[in-house]
């Protein structure tokens, strides 16, 4: 099929070096501690020097690996401009260390917002909120008990403090990098106004637009009733009149790919096929923790436990806001999820 998803660059660029994916814009790739074990970023003309899309955790190795960067495929010329697709730490995690050295940073209100609160929320224990958060999706009382006594993780490990100030992306603006002009549209689901930056035959997508996995879609302590995955099944709708299967779309993991009509009708069908799946499920009562298997089809270890559990509670979520399950406290304060029958 032509409007299938193919890949014109099958080899990612090695560690510190560079591939031109057109004149004026470099993909380049950092690590990731995790089993998502890198990043992509990009680095577009911006006059005399480089405005970088996403950046990376901060870290010694990433500090080190950006230093080589900069000397090596951007060749000592400076970086102007930062723009974050989203505030996810590998994503932001060196903005401020750019900014530190006089670069702009560019992104949404509510990532720059997200991005900075939570580097400076440090936390050397889960919060109140966060354990009831865990009790109520139905994690086992041993597991409960290690999460009360480990410190969690925190943005701040990762991400470099952030001075105050940025210039704001808004849906519709345009910018004129690499020699093109870009326009900007923001998406939702998997963060609150995610940016990505479209311009002819080229699309900077972050994690809205990925080949072959999917983003992760969560609700999380601090907003525990939330429904992204509706946000992320209208955002990929919203972009599917502006898609062409010709377009090379760089995405945040993963390789640049072609065929985005058809990647985006694959996300909306995956998660609806879940979410009709977890509802059939869901004809006995159920904990999130019990639906696992069902959405996952793998073994979830301690490791996957934090992500397939935020993932769980958006499909659960958003069958409660279509108002076709209920959902109910125990005298354990655990909730039970149920299917409600017409």
């Amino acid at each position: 099929m032509t409007d299938a998803i193919q890949h014109p660059f099958l080899d990612p660029p090695a560690e510190g070096t560079a591939t031109e994916i057109a004149p004026g814009l470099l993909w380049m790739r950092l690590p990731l501690p995790m089993a998502l074990d890198h990043v992509n970023v990009y680095a577009l003309q911006d006059g005399i020097g480089w405005a970088i899309v996403d950046t990376g955790l901060h870290s010694r190795r990433g500090v080190a690996l950006w230093q080589k960067l900069l000397v090596g495929p951007l060749q000592g010329r400076p970086v102007t401009k930062v723009i974050v697709t989203h505030h996810h730490p590998d994503h932001v995690g060196m903005a401020g260390w750019f900014q530190d050295r006089g670069a702009e940073l560019m992104a949404t209100r509510v990532a720059w917002l997200y991005a900075r609160m939570l580097t400076l929320d440090v936390q050397p224990t889960a919060t109140a909120q966060a354990m009831q958060f865990w009790r109520r999706a139905g994690l086992p009382a041993e597991r409960l008990a290690f999460r009360a006594a480990e410190r969690p993780f925190n943005f701040a490990d990762v991400v470099h403090p952030m001075p105050v100030g940025f210039t704001r992306l808004e849906e519709g603006d345009r910018l004129h990098l690499a020699g093109r002009d870009w326009l900007v549209r923001l998406g939702s689901g998997h963060a609150p106004d995610h940016a990505t930056l479209w311009s002819d035959e080229l699309v900077i997508g972050g994690d809205q637009l990925l080949p072959g996995i999917s983003a992760n879609i969560g609700v999380y302590p601090t907003e525990p009733d939330a429904d992204p995955l509706t946000d992320w099944l209208n955002s990929c709708a919203a972009f599917q009149p502006h898609a062409r299967a010709s377009d090379l779309i760089l995405p945040g993991h993963k390789l640049p790919f072609t065929g985005l009509p058809f990647r985006l009708k694959q996300m909306i069908d995956n998660h609806i096929s879940a979410l009709d799946r977890l509802l059939a499920f869901l004809s006995e009562p159920r904990t999130a923790i019990d639906c696992f298997p069902l959405l996952f089809k793998r073994p979830i270890g301690p490791a996957e436990e934090g992500l397939a559990l935020v993932e769980a509670m958006a499909h659960l979520n958003c069958l409660l806001h279509r108002g076709v399950v209920s959902r109910s406290l125990t005298d354990q304060d655990v909730y039970i999820w149920k299917r409600r029958h017409a």
